[in-house]
Order: C-alpha cells, then sequence, then structure tokens
C-alpha cells in the first residue's frame, strides 16, 4: 500500500510540473477595479479580428495584424472620456493619453494588437531581438485624431487611471506666473506628448527609459540651439550609436514652431531645478 500512494504521489507532482500556466499579460485598472488578461482570454474577445495597419509607426510598412477593439476593454474597467490613463510597457516606456482620444466615435480608432505563437512578428529593429508584441496598441485612420507616434506604445503590459501629469508631478510645471498664451506653456504640453513617455525631467515622471532632463543639467546649458534640433530632429546625425532608443521627430509630429517652444521650455525649466 505504501508504494502504491508513492506511485500514486510521483504520478500527480509529474502531472502538475507538465502543466503550462497561461500568464497575465495585461492589466487595466482603476481605483476600484482590476482586471489581469491572459493572451488566450483576449484571443477569444468577440471582437477578434484581423485588421491591416497601412503606415504602422512601429515596423515602418504596412502590416496585417490579429487585435481586438480597446474601446470595450476600457468601458468594461469604468473608463470614461474625462480620465486620463496611463500606458506602461515591459521596457520602461510610458505614456498618458486622455481617454477621451481612445474612446471618440467616428475618429481614429484603437487596437490591441495581440501577437500569436504560431505567427510571430518581425523584431521592431532589424537584425536585433525584440518585437513589438505581445499586445501593442495601433490605430486605423491615427490622421482622424492627430495620433502620433508616442500614442502607439508596444510591449503594452498595463493600463491604468491615473490623475493628469502636472497634479501627480507638479515639479513639471513652469511657472504659474507665465501668461496663459506663452510659449513655454506650449512647449510643456509638446514636452508632454513627445519627451515625458521615456524621459523625466526635475526626477518626475513615469518612465525609465531615458536620462533626466533637468537633473543634473539640462541640455540647453551644454548643447547650443542648432545642436539641440538636430538632436530632436535626428539623433544619429547628432552622436552615432547604434544601440539608441530615441527616435527622430519629423515635422509632421511636431513642427518648426513647437519644436521652438519645447526647446524655450527646457531653458525656462532650467531655472526650476528641484534638489
Amino acid at each position: 500500500m505504501h508504494t502504491l500512494l508513492k506511485q500514486a504521489l510521483a504520478a500527480a507532482l509529474f502531472t502538475c510540473s507538465s502543466l503550462s500556466f497561461a500568464t497575465p499579460v495585461l492589466s487595466i485598472a482603476n481605483e476600484q477595479y482590476q482586471q489581469a488578461y491572459e493572451k488566450q482570454a483576449l484571443l477569444a474577445e468577440t471582437g477578434l479580428r484581423e485588421i491591416d495597419v497601412p503606415n504602422d509607426v512601429s515596423y515602418h510598412k504596412a502590416m496585417r495584424y490579429q487585435a481586438v477593439p480597446l474601446q470595450p476593454l476600457l468601458k468594461k474597467a469604468g473608463i470614461q472620456a474625462s480620465d486620463s490613463l496611463k500606458f506602461t510597457a515591459s521596457d520602461g516606456f510610458a505614456v498618458t493619453l486622455s481617454a477621451s482620444l481612445l474612446l471618440a466615435e467616428g475618429k481614429a480608432e484603437p487596437y490591441l494588437a495581440i501577437e500569436t505563437d504560431d505567427a510571430p512578428w518581425p523584431p521592431v529593429k532589424p537584425g536585433k531581438p525584440g518585437t513589438a508584441g505581445p499586445l501593442y496598441v495601433v490605430w486605423l485612420s491615427p490622421e482622424k485624431s492627430g495620433i502620433t507616434p508616442e500614442m502607439w506604445p508596444y510591449q503594452l503590459a498595463r493600463i491604468e487611471r491615473v490623475q493628469p501629469v502636472e497634479i501627480r508631478y507638479p515639479q513639471l510645471q513652469p511657472a504659474a506666473t507665465l501668461p496663459a498664451n506663452s510659449p513655454i506653456r506650449n512647449g510643456f504640453a509638446q514636452f508632454k506628448q513627445h519627451c515625458l513617455p521615456c524621459h523625466s525631467l526635475n526626477k518626475a515622471g513615469d518612465a525609465n527609459l531615458a536620462p533626466d532632463l533637468n537633473i543634473p543639467h539640462n541640455p540647453t546649458e551644454y548643447l547650443r540651439a542648432p545642436y539641440l534640433r538636430t538632436l530632436v530632429r535626428n539623433p544619429q546625425k547628432l552622436r552615432h550609436w547604434e544601440r539608441s532608443a530615441m527616435p527622430a521627430v519629423d515635422e509632421k509630429t511636431l513642427s518648426e514652431r513647437d519644436l521652438t517652444d519645447l526647446l524655450a521650455y527646457l531653458r525656462h525649466m532650467s531655472t526650476r531645478k528641484v534638489k
């Protein structure tokens, strides 16, 4: 009898060790709600469909994906158009978007693309490991809502409702005495959209992918304006580094005027360093 019990226990342990337990790949949360999704559960969503993205911003070519509409998942989590949502990727990228962009009807359509085991995606950077998967926010008709490249987070791991950036991180704000139409205020808006998803400033921000832009030194303190513009427009032209993750930002994404205002904001913040 003792031998039979040992054999049964060994068989049970072997069976358990052979099981493949699914790991959640995405969490969607607010203050009272959190839903963890496994990849297979997302693939079982009723809205799953095959979509064609003609100008994918990460792969720079047309791509075809298995994807689910993002709107129903957000509405299930109680997200409203007035909310701010933080999208966090596994590589440290983090971008805060207005939920109104994602929930608008008749505008750009956000989808959650899902990388499947039987059809893996190519590397984001040719010749280097790492795809945009397993989850990637993609858009159909992005031009209808002015969707910029920072709004396509890949390797997505979490979506959560948060307070707006300027409330969570007041040390990012320019001086309150500036007039409402100050170019520096527009520069702050451009910074939040284009820089904050990767960088911090004054030790504040959600991302940890790139250096702080004010502590200990602000780039306006050691680079002349023409070189700063080159750094934004074509980083490799200023500093060649194959491992650099900083993308080039063209005038369609960031106009010359907005770039001027962004640099004005950085210069302004160099006088507002935190200790």
